[in-house]
């Protein structure tokens, strides 16, 4: 439910500073804040010897991803976006199923099954938005959503893969702290800091994106897929784009039109499908 604030806030913050700016400043949050949690709990987050271009991949990863997201947040509208975004977990299990077999379930029928159904659903919401002053460029925004789902679906199973052997406090840490140069480094040559007067209502969600989200939620989130599957976690995907919906109809007045109702209930129909087996697996284990 956090992670669902988190496009309704990109969406509030580059209307002031531009994204890949307010990714550059939520990172500084968040690394300090993920930081501040290693030392209190007493995790070694020096990297050691041969996890150094590990974590530096993880990085670039995660760097483009976010980038892709900020991008397309200031492009669509929050409750297209929230959903396309969370169809990443029908890209995570067909990463798994072919780069990560001992870890992750299979692609059966069912599975492929869902994923039609998914892409469909994602298929509806990236052609089905009319531009507005909210998406202002909705064909491009969910194109970019849809590649920011694709690196996140293919970040989480390099993380997966990755916290079996590096403690996963560590590869939050690193991922962020990673990013902050490139974020800075992309950011100068691309884009003016601020769009005019930045205000409050920036700071805030620009603040809550780095404490809450880039903090609290990656940090329990990485400690999660130490222990179950990215397939299984992401049916708990579910009440991001329920909670993202909700807020966007709430801050923005976005209405429920048929496109974002048809293309959000195939996407999650179709999520499901792919995932609910594994769950399924896990718990009787």
């Amino acid at each position: 439910m956090l992670w669902g604030g988190n496009i309704v806030s990109i969406r509030i913050g580059v209307d002031s500073v531009p994204p890949l700016w307010s990714a550059f400043w939520r990172m500084q949050v968040g690394v300090i804040v993920v930081t501040a949690w290693a030392w209190k709990t007493g995790v070694r987050i020096w990297p050691e010897k041969g996890q150094w271009g590990q974590l530096f991949l993880l990085g670039v990863l995660f760097t483009g991803q976010i980038g892709l997201l900020n991008s397309a947040s200031a492009m669509t509208s929050p409750a297209y976006g929230v959903v396309i975004l969370n169809a990443y977990a029908v890209f995570a299990n067909l990463v798994g199923h072919f780069f990560l077999p001992h870890l992750e379930a299979p692609l059966t029928r069912e599975r492929a099954f869902g994923l039609v159904i998914a892409l469909t659903g994602v298929g509806i919401l990236a052609f089905g938005q009319t531009a507005s002053t909210l998406a202002p460029r909705p064909l491009l925004g969910n194109s970019l959503m849809i590649l920011s789902a694709l690196l996140l679906g293919i970040r989480q199973i390099y993380t997966r893969w990755l916290v079996q052997g590096v403690e996963p406090v560590k590869t939050v840490v690193w991922q962020m702290a990673w990013s902050v140069p490139l974020f800075l480094v992309v950011a100068i040559v691309s884009e003016p800091m601020v769009y005019g007067q930045v205000t409050w209502q920036a700071v805030t969600a620009i603040s809550y994106q780095g404490f809450v989200v880039a903090g609290i939620c990656f940090i329990v989130w990485a400690e999660l897929l130490k222990k179950h599957s990215a397939g299984t976690l992401s049916m708990f995907a579910f009440l991001v784009p329920i909670t993202g919906i909700g807020l966007s109809t709430v801050l923005f007045g976005e209405k429920l039109r048929a496109p974002l109702v048809v293309g959000s209930l195939l996407a999650l129909a179709g999520v499901w499908i792919v995932t609910r087996s594994d769950t399924a697996e896990e718990l009787e284990s």
